[in-house]
């Protein structure tokens, strides 16, 4: 779905993070994950609804539809790697990686993560 914006998908990933138990994510634990109002928040998951990504029913918790959940694990994914290349590779302090992966795994493409993975594997090997 490219016509997500970059706030749409970290609505998806935190959606996706706070759910990992199998419940589905308050929208008040949402709000103070990505630190929005409930206004906000509301608003987003009725636009996420709409698009078919979310299932929101009023004051019930948020749940990823099978669409909204493959691009919150994509978004997820992206960030882990990105991060942990920072951490690892370029020994960037993790508050500042954690913020620069946030931004950049929504333009990056899936090859470059890829070969950032592939960069980690090889780099892991050689430190042993």
């Amino acid at each position: 779905m490219n016509n997500l914006t970059f706030t749409m998908e970290n609505y998806l990933e935190a959606i996706y993070e706070l759910s990992r138990d199998g419940e589905g994510a308050r929208v008040s634990d949402i709000a103070e994950r990505l630190g929005v109002t409930k206004a906000s928040t509301n608003s987003a998951m009725s636009t996420l609804s709409q698009k078919g990504l979310v299932v929101n029913e009023k004051y019930k918790e948020v749940f990823l539809t099978s669409a909204g959940l493959k691009l919150a694990k994509s978004t997820s994914d992206k960030h882990r790697v990105i991060r942990k290349f920072f951490i690892e590779v370029l020994k960037i302090d993790t508050i500042i990686a954690d913020e620069d992966a946030c931004a950049i795994e929504h333009v990056i493409s899936r090859d470059s993560v890829y070969a950032m993975q592939q960069f980690l594997s090889d780099f892991r090997k050689e430190e042993k």
